[in-house]
């Protein structure tokens, strides 16, 4: 019987096959429907998408013949790898390299193949995309066109599902270090906070420290997620409140009624900077001598689809000489605000409590 040699690049080929990490995978509709079709349009009793190992040889799919790998001796497509991109075989029985093979002399024997390479961008063959019958028969050059057709199917589905674990690695690793960064930076920022000898160099170290804790809350949601820049407003502020409830004095309680709606990443940093302002200020100011309270954020969508924003505290409130600057609320983080959301930001300073409300119009919904 004829063995096939081993392919000239046979290392190399090797690797590229094991990178596709597609052996031992269990059936898949995809890849089984491409054979079903292939045996469908070619007219044939078999069909499989194969791969050659170093010693034996794996299907991924098949109709018609009932197993999941052969031995590598008797592989047809082991031949097949070290020649053109499409080869056919219309009898066997006539091919030196198959006249002995067991599966052709058998009864019944295989006197029909054609098979399109599966191969790699740089050229290696993985395998085949093969039709086989039992009768010697000739394809139709539109047959032998299809059968290339679904051969490229199948390597654009593995070079796809290959892109996506390489995506996801360096997106693990990207969010492993954006992690760890923000970490050291909010670290960093807070450490100076705390040494900083003038309340205004400290309320500026804390408004910084809020904006980095924003950024972080939306990089895990983002990476949560998978969603790109947009941003479920509703889903990211009730992960911030609680975050704010873990660490919220314990005579104070926190509570969030949201609307979901989507809108742009940057859109989101802005209103986590804000909330994250207020709730710290609140918790900072607005219950002394462990007065209980409560601190409520809303977010609802008009009809107009302009989103509201409403945080609000219980607590001592602002006396009617105080300046928006006190307690932490500085014009800073309004302009911030209303330069980012375009938007303006209320201020009701009441005695029994404060009220900052802002509405702005998302920027999907333009």
């Amino acid at each position: 019987m004829s063995v096939a040699p081993s392919h000239p690049q046979q290392t190399e080929r090797l690797a590229a096959l094991y990178a596709y990490e597609i052996l031992e995978t269990e059936r898949e509709r995809e890849f089984d429907d491409i054979v079903q079709l292939a045996a469908a349009a070619c007219g044939t009793s078999i069909s499989v998408i194969n791969f050659i190992d170093a010693e034996r040889q794996w299907f991924k799919a098949e109709t018609g013949l009932g197993v999941r790998e052969t031995p590598l001796a008797t592989s047809l497509c082991s031949h097949v790898i070290l020649e053109d991109e499409f080869v056919e075989i219309h009898d066997t029985l006539l091919d030196q390299r198959m006249s002995d093979n067991p599966l052709c002399c058998g009864d019944p024997g295989l006197r029909f193949y054609a098979g399109a390479l599966l191969k790699t961008a740089e050229g290696l063959p993985l395998g085949t995309l093969c039709v086989l019958d039992y009768e010697p028969r000739e394809l139709t050059p539109l047959q032998r066109d299809t059968l290339r057709v679904l051969a490229n199917q199948v390597m654009a589905q593995l070079d796809l599902r290959k892109m996506l674990r390489h995506a996801e690695m360096l997106r693990k690793e990207v969010d492993h270090r954006v992690k760890n960064s923000l970490q050291s930076l909010s670290s960093l920022v807070r450490l100076a906070g705390r040494n900083a000898k003038a309340e205004e160099t400290t309320e500026a170290l804390a408004t910084i420290g809020s904006r980095i804790d924003a950024v972080t809350m939306l990089h895990q949601e983002l990476y949560r997620t998978d969603a790109g820049h947009i941003i479920e407003i509703g889903r990211y502020i009730e992960n911030l409140m609680s975050h704010f409830r873990q660490i919220a004095p314990d005579n104070v309680t926190l509570k969030c009624q949201v609307t979901d709606t989507k809108v742009t990443s940057n859109q989101a940093v802005a209103v986590g900077t804000l909330i994250n302002e207020f709730v710290a200020n609140a918790f900072k100011h607005a219950f002394p001598d462990n007065r209980p309270g409560q601190i409520d954020v809303i977010v609802t969508r008009n009809a107009d689809t302009r989103i509201l924003v409403t945080c609000r505290d219980n607590g001592v409130g602002l006396s009617k000489d105080a300046e928006l600057s006190t307690g932490g609320l500085g014009m800073q983080i309004a302009a911030v605000i209303s330069a980012e959301l375009d938007a303006k930001l209320d201020v009701d300073t009441k005695l029994d409590g404060l009220i900052v409300t802002f509405e702005f119009d998302s920027m999907l919904s333009q």
